[in-house]
C-alpha cells in the first residue's frame, strides 16, 4: 500500500543567480524538479507521485518577475504572481485577454503566490496519472480515462492519441492568443519557441504538456505588439467560480475596423492535450463583419472534428456557445 501522508525527502537549493540554477540542473538532469510558486509542486510531492532528488526553487533569482514594454511589444518574467499579471496597468490597457484569464485561475489566496511561469508549465491534472497509475504518460502502456469504464468528463475531444488528458492552464490560451514566445535558457544556451512549438501534445511527448528540457528553465515570455488594443474576449466554465479548473475556455484576439474583423487568433483550451488554436474559424471569420450571424457560424465551425469520450459530450456545445460568444462579443 502506498502512504501519502507525508513527502518523501529531497534536496532543496534556492540558487541566487541563473548560472547556478544552470549547474544543479545540469548536475541532476531528470531527477532535479523546478519549483516557482510551489502550489502544483507540493501537491505531486505530498501524494508522493514524483520523487525528485533535488528541488530547484527558482523564486530567488534576479529579474524573473515583472512586466516591461519593449519596442516590439511587451515581456513578462515569469515569476511573475498570477495577481501582478491581472492588475498590471499596461497589461489591463493594451492586453486586457492576459488579465482576464490570470483574473481566473484559482483563487485570489493561490493567484497572490502562483506565478505565470508555473501555471503555463504546470501538468496534467487527470486524477488517474496524478494518482500514480501507470498510464502512458506515467511511462505505462495504457490510458485508463479513456475505456468504457473511465471517468473522463474533464478530458479531451481533440488529439486523443492514446492519452487524452488536457492542457489545464488558463493563461495558456490567452497567450497563444496573442502569438506569444516562451524564452529558455540553460548552459548551452537559448531557445525561443512559438506557443505551438511550447506547448506539445502526445503525438510529439507523450510524457509532457511542454517542450521544456531538464535543463532549461523558462526564463521570458514575449508579447508581440500585433495585436495590442486590439478587441478582446475571455470566458472560463469550470463547475465552480473559485478554484476549478476549466472545462472550456477561450480566448480571442480581433482587429476589427469599420466592423469587420480584419485578423483575429482564437484559441479553447481544456479541450486538447494543448491550447488549441481554431485556424479554420478564424478563416471564417477574416474579412467579415462582426456580427451574431457570422459568430452562430464560427461557434458550429469550432467542434469539427471533435471525438467525444463517454462522459464528455458536453463539451461539444459548451465550446460552440463560448466560441459563438467570442466571436459575437469581442470588444476593445
Amino acid at each position: 500500500m502506498l502512504v501519502k501522508d507525508m513527502m518523501p525527502n529531497f534536496e532543496l537549493f534556492r540558487p541566487a543567480t541563473l548560472k547556478d540554477a544552470f549547474t544543479l540542473l545540469d548536475r541532476y538532469g531528470k531527477d532535479g524538479w523546478k519549483m516557482a510558486g510551489a502550489h502544483d509542486s507540493l501537491s505531486w510531492f505530498k501524494d508522493r507521485a514524483k520523487r525528485p532528488k533535488a528541488v530547484i526553487d527558482l523564486s530567488n533569482l534576479p529579474d524573473m518577475s515583472g512586466v516591461k514594454e519593449t519596442a516590439d511589444g511587451i515581456e513578462i518574467g515569469p515569476m511573475t504572481t498570477l495577481t501582478e499579471l491581472a492588475n498590471n496597468p499596461i497589461i489591463k490597457a493594451k492586453y486586457r485577454i492576459l488579465s482576464d484569464s490570470a483574473s481566473k485561475v484559482a483563487s485570489p489566496q493561490i493567484r497572490n503566490v502562483g506565478t505565470v511561469g508555473g501555471n503555463v508549465a504546470q501538468d496534467a491534472r487527470c486524477w488517474y496519472y496524478r494518482g500514480g497509475l501507470p498510464c502512458y504518460r506515467a511511462g505505462g502502456n495504457t490510458c485508463f480515462a479513456d475505456t468504457p469504464e473511465g471517468v473522463n468528463r474533464e478530458h479531451a475531444l481533440f488529439d486523443t492519441d492514446r492519452c487524452v488528458t488536457v492542457n489545464p492552464s488558463d493563461t495558456a490560451p490567452a497567450f497563444t492568443a496573442l502569438d506569444a514566445k516562451f524564452v529558455l535558457r540553460s548552459s548551452k544556451g537559448e531557445r525561443v519557441l512559438s506557443a505551438s512549438e511550447f506547448f506539445i501534445g502526445p503525438k510529439i511527448d507523450i510524457t509532457h504538456l511542454t517542450s521544456i528540457r531538464p535543463e532549461e528553465v523558462l526564463v521570458a515570455i514575449r508579447v508581440p505588439k500585433t495585436f495590442a488594443g486590439a478587441n478582446f474576449y475571455f470566458e472560463k466554465v469550470a463547475d465552480r467560480n473559485a478554484w476549478d479548473f476549466a472545462l472550456v475556455n477561450v480566448a480571442a484576439a480581433m482587429i476589427v475596423k469599420n466592423g469587420t474583423i480584419e485578423d483575429c487568433r482564437i484559441v479553447c483550451g481544456a479541450v486538447s492535450a494543448v491550447p488549441r488554436r481554431l485556424e479554420a474559424v478564424e478563416a471564417i471569420v477574416k474579412g467579415k463583419p462582426q456580427n451574431a450571424d457570422l459568430a452562430k457560424l464560427a461557434g458550429q465551425s469550432a467542434t469539427r472534428g471533435a471525438r467525444p469520450l463517454n462522459y464528455n459530450q458536453f463539451k461539444i456545445p459548451l465550446m460552440a456557445n463560448l466560441v459563438t460568444r467570442a466571436v459575437r462579443e469581442a470588444k476593445a
